[in-house]
């Protein structure tokens, strides 16, 4: 479908993809794009935009703002295509009423293609039905370890590669990962409670409480201290640490209380999310729930925050994700191929710009860092100016701009 919205063209397309890609007789899946192009600029190369995750859709524009903040900056330069990946959005989606089983282990099988390789291989396939010679990449967080997967088995289809907050580790034990990313937790616990001192006890308190008596949310599950620790995650967002003042200085028993965890809490609208989190790091190696494992040996407050780490009272705890239990105890123990060539990314040749968050509590700064390193010719801009959404902020047009300078080298 083609429509003009805001001064910019719309292109919506749907493409048929295998589920495995081994195996091109086999079952398939839909993959949904949308182009967006300023009228001015139908003729201007195209930039895949790859979405964080892993199991969230690609943003959706709006006009008269432009949302997200990225895209009329890289619109000066780009067609832009957002992909909802495999799973996500418009795409054949994922969820407890469409799973393709449920037998955990045939679910377990179908996810197993939801990794980054199949993402970039559907890329690939698009690529094909578009006509395009080489394209250029934007790569959000997950998305940038798609876009390392790119680089891994398809540099020659590429333009350039901007990373925004998604350098993952190479060659780095499992546990090491999950670790370095906890101890940026607690750090940014410590810096919670320096800005909202009150709210240490207040937390303290309400752990304690919900643990002798778990508070039931408006859909049914029931609130425990450490899925209260959780909403942690939003405190690497730029606005996250105000996003969760406002959920603990509510009274607890106040219907706004249930309500707004529910709203901050990610994983049931996005399983995916859930499922698949340690399995996107998984280069070569089984997690066997890694971030759960590594929490367990820390000596951990009952007010600190916990992050993007997953454990399995989630699949418990947690109506969405309890259809899924053994689906990831089964995922746990898979044995994942590996994801990155290391070296041909040590021979790349394909233009390459990463903003690394210096006190990102996603992906651990010093392993974006030694990635970087072994990517040959990726130019680094290092800042802690930003959070790790810092592209999603009211800045996200200068972040575009910088990284596209710093990867054509005019800066």
């Amino acid at each position: 479908m083609v429509r003009e919205l805001g001064g910019r063209r719309l292109i919506e397309r749907t493409h048929t993809v295998p589920l495995d890609h081994g195996d091109s007789a086999g079952a398939t899946l839909e993959v949904f794009t949308r182009e967006v192009a300023d009228l001015d600029g139908l003729d201007r190369p195209l930039l895949v935009y790859l979405q964080g995750g892993p199991g969230f859709e690609s943003p959706r524009p709006s006009w008269p703002d432009g949302h997200p903040p990225w895209l009329s900056a890289a619109l000066e330069h780009f067609r832009v295509l957002l992909l909802d990946q495999r799973g996500t959005g418009r795409s054949t989606p994922f969820g407890p009423r469409l799973a393709p089983s449920a037998d955990p282990a045939g679910q377990a099988d179908y996810l197993s293609h939801f990794r980054a390789d199949s993402i970039v291989a559907d890329c690939e396939l698009i690529r094909g039905e578009l006509g395009v010679e080489r394209w250029s990449l934007l790569g959000q967080s997950f998305g940038g370890f798609c876009s390392l997967r790119y680089l891994s088995v398809a540099p020659e289809a590429l333009r350039e590669v901007l990373f925004s907050g998604g350098l993952p580790a190479l060659e780095t034990p499992v546990d090491d990962i999950f670790r370095g990313t906890l101890e940026r937790m607690r750090d940014r616990s410590a810096t919670y409670y320096r800005r909202y001192p009150d709210d240490r006890e207040r937390v303290r308190a309400l752990v304690e409480r919900l643990d002798t008596e778990p508070l039931e949310l408006p859909g049914g599950d029931l609130l425990d201290g450490a899925m209260l620790r959780s909403v942690g995650i939003m405190l690497g967002e730029a606005a996250g640490a105000e996003t969760v003042h406002r959920l603990i200085e509510l009274d607890p028993d106040s219907p706004a209380f249930g309500h707004d965890f529910e709203w901050i809490n990610p994983y049931p609208r996005n399983p995916l999310y859930a499922v698949l989190h340690e399995s996107c790091w998984a280069d070569g190696f089984a997690t066997r729930w890694s971030g759960e494992r590594v929490f367990d040996e820390a000596d951990w407050a009952p007010e600190e925050f916990t992050g993007e780490h997953i454990f399995r009272w989630m699949f418990a705890g947690m109506g969405g994700l309890r259809p899924f239990a053994q689906t990831a105890e089964i995922l746990a123990e898979w044995d994942w191929p590996r994801l990155y060539d290391v070296g041909r990314l040590e021979a790349n040749e394909v233009p390459s710009a990463a903003i690394v968050y210096g006190d990102d509590v996603y992906v651990e700064r010093r392993f974006s860092e030694q990635t970087a390193r072994r990517v040959a010719g990726t130019r680094v801009w290092l800042t802690n100016e930003y959070e790790h959404d810092g592209l999603y902020t009211h800045d996200g047009g200068r972040i575009f701009t910088r990284l596209l300078d710093l990867a054509r080298g005019r800066i």
